[in-house]
């Protein structure tokens, strides 16, 4: 089994930054690829960026230039560097893996981050 541990959320003005965290443990087999999502109240589940196991990375168009996804592989971390916050950035940031040669995908429980006009 893997566990995500999701950290860095909370309560922010516009303009302003935070910094997410997401510690993978367990049975990690090899990470193909690891990934930030958001929900926000009332819409779809969003990619806001993703790295992959020999580092490319893909964002949102909505965060492009804002945010900035990294992972330090020695520790299984990801990191989401989130500046410029904007209220519409306002979801629950959810941690993503998918690791193995079967390709199988865990998720976190998620951190709130608010972001106030």
């Amino acid at each position: 089994q893997v566990q995500l541990v999701e950290s860095g959320g909370g309560l922010v003005q516009a303009g302003g930054s935070l910094r997410l965290s997401c510690a993978a443990s367990g049975n990690i087999f090899g990470i193909n690829s690891m990934a930030w999502f958001r929900r926000a109240p009332g819409k779809q589940r969003e990619l806001v960026a993703q790295i992959t196991g020999s580092g490319n990375i893909n964002y949102a168009d909505s965060v492009q230039d804002r945010f900035t996804i990294s992972r330090d592989n020695t520790k299984n971390t990801v990191f989401l560097q989130m500046t410029s916050l904007k209220p519409e950035d306002t979801a629950v940031y959810v941690c993503n893996i998918n690791t193995g040669s079967w390709g199988i995908t865990y998720w976190g429980q998620g951190t709130q981050v608010t972001v106030s006009s």
